[in-house]
């Protein structure tokens, strides 16, 4: 549920724009207000094939909700979240061809049919082209917007699949890697923590099947020491899930502690859930205090201008640069208009770059593959590794994206401090909750020469042989039938059938190679298009929310010109009930101000001091 005292604040400072006669204000307000009204906190599940993922959510909202069976295995992302009634969806989303987000389509089907449309069993391939299948139930673990995000970990970590989730953990809160005690971590599941810690830092380790395996406090042991030798320190959880849910048909308190679901939801709930409403705070005061900061621009000047009339005129001079310096800002010539197109121009050259480059090495490395082998013989392995080598070249071109763009946004609002507020909005990587998955390679027709046919080559071959040798033993005066022709029918037609058979293989090896540069060409467009759509909808974004800001900052500036012009004109007989008036109108403004301080006591005071620097200017 939303913070009940961050609402209040909100709808205070809503009022008091319109009664202040500042729209403009109130549409920021307005998206702050929206924000807190979707308190979602997502959590993913990650991990390998059948590490006990969505037997782990099923434990933790004590509901069978994910299909979990030894034959079956998740395909679809399923979301669990509160509902009041314990009910499913099935989301399709999708874009228009100039890559638009088209309204997604939403069917509900019942419960006890979500297997049919999760699990690779009821829904191979996914031949329903669903995005994701959102379950809502009515759980007090979940009722403070907790959700939870059991995703697909057939193939692997990298495969398609892992791509997909990868592109999910930006709009991550967090992350919990899933793995089982059988074993340690291995190195894909090593380099996937890695990766995510550097799009989502609030990521967890979970360990399940303890029950299973007796030696699994070795197994900890073992991950927690590959895990500082990577510089990685996440928290660690083994649990079981059976013992979790037996303790709860039981209210066993012991085996619930021994299960260990009691450390990991209290994780949840202090560490995930609990954080993400101190960014809430921290965000409504912010944008709070930015407001309280325009409405008393305009007062403050007219009361100085009001208490001492002979400084009118240098506080009006004042104000007028600070509004040309705001003016400035907005102009398309402005340091950070620049820095922003330019550098979204040299990101997407530079991202589209590094994803050719790292594709061109696999597919050298997957044509050397190639001419070592048969693809007939070894299609399937290969298949399999190079879609895990195209998909953590993707993977990692992605993180580098990432990294790239959060760099530049903190680049464009350095830029936007030198004079104004350089505070960042939040940034949307996708328009989509999940990210299209890569497709798979295609199989090339493999043409296999069969018995019949070597028969045919054989013989062909031998035919052609024996009577080249015959005609040769008879210019010497020797019979054609004799061991020599014999001999030589054998030997070319052997050399016929392996001379077939090589250029048999040759042509399938060179449509192996056709197939796997296709592949990655559709991989490089695919990608690229998704890199391209993400970077203008980040241009987008900045653009439209420095913009914003610029003309608040105009607006109010321009407001405290025209009250400070004002005040030189009241009469003597007014001013004193003017002053009155104005005092008491800031006072109700640094009322609000102090309950946002309230908020965020430590980030309040240094976004207080230095966002009301360029309004400040003529106090």
């Amino acid at each position: 549920m939303a913070l009940p005292d961050a609402v209040a604040l909100v709808d205070l400072a809503l009022k008091a724009t319109s009664a202040y006669g500042r729209p403009d204000l109130g549409k920021r307000l307005q998206a702050t207000r929206s924000r807190l009204a979707d308190p979602n906190v997502r959590v993913l599940i990650v991990g390998e094939f059948k590490q006990g993922k969505s037997q782990l959510v099923n434990a933790l909202v004590n509901a069978p909700v994910c299909p979990v069976d030894d034959d079956i295995a998740t395909a679809v992302p399923t979301v669990v979240k509160y509902a009041e009634a314990a009910g499913v969806t099935l989301v399709r989303e999708s874009q228009s061809d100039s890559g638009e987000p088209l309204p997604a389509q939403r069917t509900e089907v019942p419960i006890e049919q979500l297997a049919q449309y999760v699990s690779e069993a009821g829904n191979p391939g996914n031949r329903h082209q669903l995005t994701y299948a959102e379950v809502g139930l009515p759980r007090r673990l979940l009722e403070s917007g907790l959700v939870l995000v059991d995703t697909p970990g057939v193939g692997g970590l990298g495969s398609s699949h892992g791509a997909a989730t990868m592109g999910a953990l930006p709009r991550a809160d967090a992350v919990l890697l899933v793995s089982d005690a059988a074993q340690e971590y291995t190195a894909p599941e090593l380099e996937f923590l890695a990766a995510a810690r550097q799009l989502c830092p609030n990521v967890a380790c979970v360990i399940t099947k303890t029950d299973l395996y007796p030696h699994w406090r070795r197994i900890v042991e073992l991950d927690q020491g590959h895990l500082r030798v990577v510089g990685e320190s996440p928290r660690v959880f083994p649990v079981s899930s059976t013992l979790r849910l037996h303790a709860l048909r039981t209210e066993d308190t012991a085996l619930m502690e021994e299960s260990g679901y009691v450390e990991l939801i209290h994780y949840l709930q202090r560490d995930v859930v609990g954080h993400a409403d101190d960014l809430d705070r921290r965000s409504v005061s912010q944008d709070v205090l930015a407001v309280s900061q325009q409405l008393a621009a305009s007062m403050q000047s007219e009361l100085i201008a009001q208490e001492d009339p002979e400084k009118a005129a240098g506080l009006i001079e004042q104000l007028k640069e600070a509004k040309q310096k705001a003016d400035d800002l907005r102009q398309r010539s402005a340091r950070w208009q620049q820095t922003l197109n330019d550098g979204v121009q040299d990101l997407t050259s530079d991202i589209e770059y590094d994803l050719r480059d790292r594709l061109r090495s696999v597919s050298r490395e997957a044509e050397h593959v190639i001419d070592q082998s048969d693809p007939k013989d070894t299609w399937d392995q290969f298949t399999t590794w190079f879609e895990q080598q195209v998909s953590q070249s993707v993977t990692q071109n992605f993180v580098w994206t990432i990294q790239r763009t959060q760099y530049l946004a903190t680049q464009v609002a350095e830029h936007f401090s030198e004079n104004g507020s350089g505070q960042l909005p939040e940034l949307n990587y996708g328009q989509q909750d999940f990210q299209s998955e890569l497709a798979h390679l295609e199989k090339p027709d493999l043409e296999v020469v069969g018995i019949g046919s070597k028969l045919f080559t054989g013989v062909r071959g031998g035919y052609s042989g024996f009577v080249m040798g015959g005609m040769a033993m008879g210019l010497a005066g020797i019979s054609m039938l004799n061991p020599l022709s014999a001999g030589a029918g054998l030997l070319f037609g052997g050399k016929t059938l392996h001379d077939e058979l090589k250029r048999n293989k040759q042509r399938r090896q060179a449509d192996a190679k056709q197939a796997m540069r296709r592949h990655i060409d559709d991989t490089t467009f695919q990608v690229g298009r998704d890199v391209r759509d993400m970077l203008r909808q980040l241009q987008r974004t900045l653009r439209d929310h420095f913009s914003s800001v610029a003309e608040e900052m105009s607006t109010s500036l321009a407001d405290a010109v025209m009250s400070a012009q004002k005040a030189v004109q009241t009469v003597e007989g007014g001013r004193a009930t003017r002053i009155r008036d104005l005092r008491a109108e800031l006072e109700r403004i640094d009322n609000m101000a102090q309950r946002a301080k309230a908020l965020d006591p430590v980030g309040s005071q240094a976004a207080f001091s230095s966002g009301g620097a360029a309004l400040g200017a003529g106090r």
